[in-house]
């Protein structure tokens, strides 16, 4: 063989070698490629799997919450039922039990009239005492439980702030001066955005609770405008409270330090009531207290236009004791307790007493009368299911549409007293009270 020839072959062998590198590379490249494949379908399964697990996970608690969720509503809707419960329970409760209690009141009310002992009327005093504290625990009782069930509907309106500190300083001057204490009502000029009741019952907790607990000092009730907002402070120069009262005083029941130390303690429920209804209303109220130094209880709430808010009311006058003095009123109480304490009382007032426990006993007495009586006194809830407004209306169809009736009720709901108000009647809730009754 010769060279040229041996030169060619190795040109040759040289080409194949190149040719078998290249076809080597691209078949490892494609081996790489489909090795590449393989994994990621591989992987591709593995997370296949794992999003399958996840999802069914999720389900199950997603079903496990709308059960949760379900379960939660049913047992709101429950506990909405028991409160409602419980506060038509309290309403019916309190009718039965201020019922006695106003025989009782009554009774009492007579019978201090008839002693001429001092140390008698006292004891009368004492029981009358007694039996307002148990006035006054039924009906707190059942102002907590409207609270909680959300059925007292506060009516907002605009009025002038110094109606409802006349009546507080009113109230509380004789109280103040027995105890040698010092008592300021300063008149503010301000009209403010409340309910005048609400907001009176509130203030009368706290002004009641700062003259209990002073012994020296004085109470300071006062009100400014800042911005928007009106300011009313109830000031005294009291016992205090103690930072650790301060986080649990508005707890039912609870009685602090200084009631321990009191006789005249008061049941613990004014400032669970007093927090309760400013929630209500909307307002704010802040506390500030040392001991032995006094208390300063700052209500917030807005300040109203003055051209907008109502004409101020002109106090009611007083009845003279001698108004009732020969006056023909006919009572309706099928309670017979409560119907012959009534007729004592009357009679101690020099009226005459047309009475029964349904109107058709009182139909002779009528005739006999000769004239119209002066007045009709009532109870709302009487038996064969009519009511004290029925048998108004049967009196005014008799006597004339303005012949004046005053309906008596321990039924302290809404609905009552709307009916009452409808039938343009006066509204007493029991017990009551002599003085009012005669006002």
């Amino acid at each position: 063989m010769s060279g040229s020839e041996d030169e060619g072959l190795e040109r040759r062998v040289e080409k194949l070698a190149k040719i078998n590198a290249v076809l080597m590379d691209r078949v490892e490249r494609s081996m790489d490629q489909q090795g590449n494949a393989f994994s990621l379908f591989q992987t591709a399964i593995g997370l296949d799997a794992k999003v399958r697990s996840r999802t069914e996970e999720l389900t199950a608690v997603l079903r496990r919450l709308e059960c949760s969720n379900e379960a939660l509503v049913e047992a709101k809707d429950e506990a909405e039922r028991a409160n409602l419960s419980k506060t038509r329970f309290l309403a019916a409760a309190s009718h039965d039990l201020l019922q006695p209690l106003n025989a009782a009141r009554l009774t009492i009310s007579v019978l201090s009239d008839l002693q001429e002992n001092d140390d008698a009327r006292h004891l009368a005093g004492r029981v009358d005492q007694s039996l307002q504290t148990i006035e006054d625990l039924i009906k707190t009782l059942l102002d907590i439980s409207k609270l909680d069930a959300g059925v007292v509907t506060p009516e907002i309106q605009s009025f002038p702030l110094d109606e409802v500190l006349d009546v507080l300083e009113a109230s509380f001057m004789p109280q103040a001066e027995a105890k040698g204490l010092k008592l300021k009502v300063r008149p503010s000029g301000l009209f403010v955005h409340s309910d005048p009741l609400l907001l009176q019952r509130v203030l009368q907790n706290l002004v009641s609770n700062a003259v209990r607990y002073t012994s020296k000092g004085g109470v300071v009730i006062g009100a400014r405008k800042r911005g928007e907002k009106c300011l009313i402070d109830v000031v005294d120069t009291g016992c205090g409270i103690s930072e650790v009262e301060l986080e649990t005083m508005f707890e039912e029941f609870y009685r602090g330090a200084a009631a321990a130390k009191s006789d005249h303690a008061g049941l613990g429920l004014g400032l669970s009531i007093v927090q309760r209804t400013v929630q209500a209303l909307g307002h704010t109220l802040e506390v500030r207290s040392r001991p032995d130094r006094g208390s300063t209880f700052r209500l917030t709430l807005d300040c109203a236009d003055v051209a907008t808010s109502h004409e101020v009311r002109q106090p009611a006058e007083r009845a003279s004791p001698e108004i009732t003095r020969g006056a023909a009123v006919v009572v309706v109480e099928n309670d017979r307790d409560v119907l012959d304490a009534t007729i004592r009382l009357l009679t101690n007032w020099s009226c005459m007493t047309l009475a029964g426990s349904r109107l058709d006993e009182v139909e002779q007495a009528l005739a006999e009368l000769g004239r119209p009586p002066d007045i009709a006194l009532v109870d709302y809830h009487l038996d064969e299911g009519r009511t004290g407004v029925d048998v108004v209306r049967t009196l005014r169809d008799r006597f004339g549409s303005v012949f004046p009736a005053v309906v008596v009720t321990g039924d302290w709901s809404p609905e009552v007293a709307a009916d009452v108000s409808a039938a343009r009647c006066e509204l007493l809730r029991k017990p009551t009270r002599p003085a009012e009754l005669r006002a």
